[in-house]
């Protein structure tokens, strides 16, 4: 009776708590204390693995509290599977033991259970051959049922708390990615933001370009496997199946999906989210964590709300930059306008000096324009320009920066690149375009240009500009249809 009256009165201090880890403490701590024992485990069961793993234990050789069972496997499986207490008073005389602890000799295996529902097993366990008679397998029974109803009371609390922080999340996460319109900025904020209000140790975004699925940003404490503007299989994995499936695929083990690459080196499990708008899939929101089972079923509904969020945010972030770049675009020719060449010219030079680097500016110019808009009409004037505005384009890096500076005349800008690679890049563009046959124009075109380098020749915006105008300028009097840098104007010209 005293040990009756005792174990009641640990079973209301369990009882009394709705902390998740406070709740297995205390059990545990009444199997030691009240029970005498110096070996036992806490194991929930993975309902999607129909596993059993360790969620906290005492006693234990290191190591083993990373063992999974599976449901119907060894006395702790066999317990789980008949819903029933499972006892071996002698381990090494029972066919279903699976040795975990090297000087264990008997061992009891109690289901936890609410109602219909299988919680776990708690699993006790002794160095003494019979350690437990019928009382004490009975007083275990009985608490057995405490145990379970507030570890289940404990759950529902934490899952409720955790729906009510998700719920927090999401009105954030809708206020302040609806807020940012710089697509590199919101990406970002999506990454912080996932990590801050869900948990998980990485979050990435991949992004469609041209049928490509491209990793465009990703936070966390994981080591990356990839970097920005790789591509990943978007065919394979859990991105096939979410995009697909058009639905959130969780995966608690991600070592076994066929074909996955996962963002991440230490990724053990996953949450792939595609990001859809208005019917459109532009790519998937990946969140990983180093833990198995990090995630749970109840995630899904919140996460996705998240991903639709946030796919709206993309879509009207990249809406806002296209209508930016038709501000920033010539009418004519479709390259970048004179706008633009002041925006990033600003950009590079502030680069170039935080960083020591030298950049240059090619000033070009089709030579005798306004003779030959008068000889063969404006129509066939506007197609030569788009013809040199394509064959620029084509023969410069995507790093350089092509505008339209005004009439007939390009501005160009070179991030990285001294005065005699400019010159090169130059005098390439000169010989190609010398060498292109227009169509409507019986005669050649050809083009002259001036180059200067920053700082060089010109240490701000206005003199660097002004070097290499001077350099057109006196290409254009030396005869065009030829190449001058600011160096060569101060020896020659």
């Amino acid at each position: 009776m005293q040990r009756l009256a005792i174990l009641y009165d640990a079973s209301q201090a369990v009882l009394s708590t709705f902390d998740l880890d406070e709740v297995l403490n205390r059990i545990l701590g009444i199997v030691r204390d009240v029970f005498h024992l110096d070996k036992a485990a806490i194991m929930l069961l993975d309902a999607r693995a129909q596993e059993l793993y360790v969620k906290t234990q005492f006693g234990w050789d290191p190591g083993s509290e990373n063992v999974r069972v599976p449901l119907g496997s060894g006395l702790t499986g066999a317990a789980a599977q008949t819903r029933q207490l499972v006892y071996a008073p002698d381990v090494s005389q029972d066919p279903r033991y699976i040795r975990s602890l090297a000087s264990t000799r008997s061992e009891v295996a109690m289901p936890l259970m609410v109602r219909e529902e299988m919680v776990g097993v708690l699993d006790c366990q002794s160095e003494q051959l019979d350690c437990f008679d019928r009382e004490t397998l009975e007083l275990l029974r009985l608490f057995s049922t405490q145990a379970s109803i507030a570890l289940s009371n404990a759950r529902l609390y934490s899952l409720e708390q955790r729906r009510r922080a998700q719920l927090e999340a999401i009105n954030a996460i809708a206020k302040q990615t609806t807020a940012v319109l710089e697509i590199g900025d919101l990406l970002e904020r999506v990454c912080s933001l996932i990590l801050e209000s869900f948990g998980g140790d990485h979050a990435s975004v991949l992004l469609f370009e041209e049928d490509r699925l491209l990793l465009r940003a990703h936070q966390g404490k994981l080591t990356p496997r990839f970097k920005i503007g790789d591509e990943l299989p978007a065919g394979e994995g859990l991105f096939a199946r979410a995009i697909d499936s058009r639905k959130a695929v969780v995966e608690n083990n991600v070592g076994t999906v066929m074909g996955h690459l996962p963002g991440a080196g230490e990724t053990a499990a996953a949450v792939c989210l595609p990001l859809v708008s208005f019917g459109q899939v532009l790519g998937v929101l990946l969140l990983e964590s180093a833990s198995c089972e990090a995630f749970l079923p109840a995630d899904v509904s919140a996460l996705e709300s998240v991903s639709d969020i946030c796919a709206t945010a993309i879509q009207n972030a990249r809406h806002f930059e296209r209508v930016r770049q038709l501000a920033y675009m010539d009418g004519v020719t479709g390259i970048f306008n004179r706008r633009y060449f002041e925006l990033r010219i600003a950009e590079e030079i502030s680069r170039s000096t935080r960083h020591g680097l030298a950049f240059s500016v090619i000033m070009v110019d089709i030579d005798h324009f306004k003779q030959l808009n008068d000889e063969f009409g404006h129509l066939v004037g506007d197609e030569v320009l788009r013809q040199v505005s394509a064959i620029l384009t084509q023969q410069l890096r995507k790093s350089d920066v092509l505008t339209r500076f005004g009439g007939e005349e390009f501005a160009i800008i070179t991030p990285e690149t001294d005065l005699d690679s400019a010159l090169a890049v130059a005098d390439k563009l000169r010989r190609v375009v010398e060498s292109w046959h227009f169509p409507g124009v019986a005669r050649p075109v050809t083009i002259s240009a001036g180059i200067a380098e920053f700082p060089t020749q010109g240490g701000t915006r206005h003199e660097v500009v002004k070097s290499a105008d001077e350099a057109l300028y006196a290409a254009k009097q030396a005869g065009r249809n030829r190449v001058v840098t600011a160096q060569m104007l101060r020896h020659t010209f």
